[in-house]
């Protein structure tokens, strides 16, 4: 063990399994308002259990009412209305059930579905008046769905309203749901933009906000809030569809800013509901960790966990995760199916291999102060990401940039050896030739 490991070992908090693991992080949370939960991969199950006992914890000590993740607005507006008792009941399954494209395994796996059960459970049991804590999405995937959504609160309270929303959005037919092909064909002149079509639909929805949204009581402002946000994704998904071909930093730029948006947005609407909105958010550490810290940012990328320092500062606490080896639950490419893949050993010079080197089989590190462990972690250093594609054979290439850690994140939970995160629904590649024991008992 060298001097730097050494000096990790010292200050690293192991985890233990025990109800205090994660007491120093509370501690540095403290009142912050936004607590952000990263992870390396979109397939890994301790890094899902981890966040849900974390977001437990700050629910129930620290009063945070809302979490938010990374996915399309309206399937999550699913399981927000099923663990607010909203609607006609059903069950977690049945919550998850708006998750059917590509990657589905990110929501529908074990570990949300219990995540789920405890949050309707734990709502279930609040006083009649209390406010619930909500689940919502914060990506823009969903066009083809938000269009429908739009259209479908519209024939509710509007039927004229609906009519000039189905004309506008017609704008899309020829495309059907293949929105790559609309950027393409946009993009190079092929077809005419929906640009307008989208900002006028926004626009006009946005101005009837006090006609729609004070009808009734908090459900009717939810239900507007929802369409508005609805029509907001439809615009910003047709401008990243558009950006995707001019290049990998726009488009990115455009979905991180959408993200940070509607996380913004969000707390406003629940702010305007009375009391003071909490927020815990669940993304990849990509999105989550400061860009400014990695070799990303110089290349002129921006993310949420940038924008929200920038507009929250010291009250949010970003939180990485790592493992340094084990197995995960991703595809060979897009829309493939779910394979149970080997991770292999991470690189030497990198942060998961000096993690490793500290001999703990997992960790929390603050990542504050001035301590011989928090300089050494400033020399910048490659830093693992696996999405929802992992390529072994191209790893380098593939799935690891340069960053400087301490800058990146406030805290970093290290797990030196993880496995897949289980899919709801098994493939052969998967190859499952056994049920483990954190399965659910519901299925």
């Amino acid at each position: 063990m060298n001097k730097l490991t050494n000096a990790l070992h010292q200050v690293a908090h192991p985890l233990t399994g025990a109800a205090v693991d994660y007491d120093p992080l509370m501690e540095l949370i403290g009142d912050s308002r936004l607590v952000l939960l990263g992870e390396a991969s979109h397939g890994t199950h301790e890094f899902y259990a981890a966040r849900a006992q974390i977001t437990q914890r700050l629910i129930k000590e620290k009063g945070f009412t809302a979490v938010a993740v990374e996915a399309d607005w309206p399937d999550a507006y699913r399981i927000n209305r099923y663990v607010r008792g909203i609607g006609d009941g059903g069950t977690s399954i049945d919550a998850l059930a708006g998750f059917q494209r590509f990657p589905t395994w990110m929501w529908r796996n074990a570990d949300v579905l219990d995540f789920v059960g405890w949050l309707r459970a734990y709502n279930d049991a609040l006083p009649q008046n209390a406010p619930k804590v909500g689940f919502y999405g914060l990506d823009l995937y969903s066009m083809h769905a938000s269009i429908q959504a739009v259209i479908g609160y519209l024939d509710q309270v509007d039927p004229e309203a609906a009519s000039r929303a189905r004309y506008r959005y017609s704008c899309f037919e020829h495309f059907g749901e293949d929105t790559q092909s609309y950027g393409y064909a946009t993009s190079f002149g092929l077809s005419s933009s929906c640009e307008e079509e989208v900002v006028k639909q926004l626009m006009e929805l946005q101005r009837r906000t006090d006609e729609y949204a004070q009808r009734d009581d908090h459900l009717a402002e939810d239900e507007f809030f929802y369409a508005e946000q609805n029509a907001q994704l439809v615009k910003n998904a047709e401008e990243y569809y558009r950006s995707m071909f001019r290049g990998r930093v726009s488009s990115w730029n455009v979905r991180d800013r959408h993200m940070a948006e509607t996380l913004d947005r969000l707390i406003a609407h629940l702010e305007q509901q009375g009391g003071h909105t909490k927020v815990v958010v669940w993304a990849h550490n990509s999105h989550l960790g400061d860009a400014r810290a990695t070799d990303m940012g110089e290349q002129g990328e921006l993310n949420v966990g940038q924008l929200v320092r920038e507009r929250y500062d010291d009250d949010a606490v970003l939180v990485g995760f790592s493992t340094y080896t084990g197995t995960v639950t991703a595809a060979s490419n897009w829309d493939a199916p779910a394979e149970r893949k080997h991770v292999r050993p991470a690189l030497p010079d990198s942060y998961e291999a000096l993690f490793h080197n500290t001999g703990l089989s997992r960790f929390l590190l603050t990542l504050h102060g001035d301590n011989e462990a928090i300089v050494g972690l400033r020399e910048p250093r490659l830093e693992r990401a696996i999405g929802v594609i992992y390529r072994p054979e191209t790893e380098r290439l593939s799935h690891y940039f340069y960053a400087t850690l301490p800058d990146q994140f406030d805290v970093v939970i290290h797990f030196d050896q993880t496995r897949a995160v289980e899919p709801l629904e098994r493939t052969a590649l998967w190859n499952a030739d056994e049920v483990p024991d954190t399965f659910p008992s519901g299925l």
